[in-house]
């Protein structure tokens, strides 16, 4: 079974930094993608930054060259580094895997940057 868990998140002012974490677990015998997803408040989910099973990385144009996506070996972490946080970063994020085992979620993690 697989199971999803974001930590990290906080309140932090602009300009500041955080990490998150999405630790998976049961993805022993099944890779996958994994993606990054921020939700504001009253808005819809949107993608934030992936990671493909063969380890390219792709971003959204506003965090690209602030966020950074990586995975450790073997592959039960992911971690989303956020350096010079924006107040328009602020929302819940989540992390998402796909592959072979199918879609999974976490339940995310809060980041609130304060101006």
């Amino acid at each position: 079974q697989v199971e999803l868990v974001e930590s990290g998140g906080d309140l932090v002012q602009a300009g500041g930094a955080l990490s998150l974490a999405c630790a998976v677990y049961g993805h022993t015998y099944c890779d996958y993608d994994v993606t990054w997803y921020r939700q504001a408040p009253g808005k819809e989910r949107e993608w934030v930054s992936a990671m493909d099973m063969d380890g390219s990385t792709r971003y959204i144009d506003y965090v690209r060259g602030r966020f950074t996506i990586s995975q450790n070996s073997p592959k039960t972490t992911v971690h989303l580094q956020m350096n010079n946080l924006k107040p328009e970063d602020t929302g819940m994020y989540y992390c998402k895997t796909w592959g072979p085992c199918g879609t999974h979620w976490g339940q995310g993690t809060q980041v609130t940057v304060s101006s």
